[in-house]
């Protein structure tokens, strides 16, 4: 997150966290299905283009982070 500027959003739909992670695939490049964001556009683990929150604990821990009231 801190080595390139970021564009961060809240996707609101219905199983949006579920929707939202096949469309972005695996952390891992490697692993992630064709035409997933990260299979085409990630470089490694550590460098990926793309982020996701993987349950609804994590959504509101990310969310608060970006956006705070």
């Amino acid at each position: 997150l801190s080595s390139v500027p970021v564009v961060v959003m809240v996707l609101e739909k219905e199983n949006a966290i579920l929707s939202n992670g096949e469309l972005i695939g695996a952390t891992n490049p490697k692993d992630a299905e064709e035409e997933t964001i990260g299979q085409k556009y990630g470089i490694s683990i550590g460098k990926s283009s793309v982020h996701g929150s993987d349950s609804l604990e994590n959504d509101k821990i990310e969310i608060s982070f970006f956006f705070r009231n």
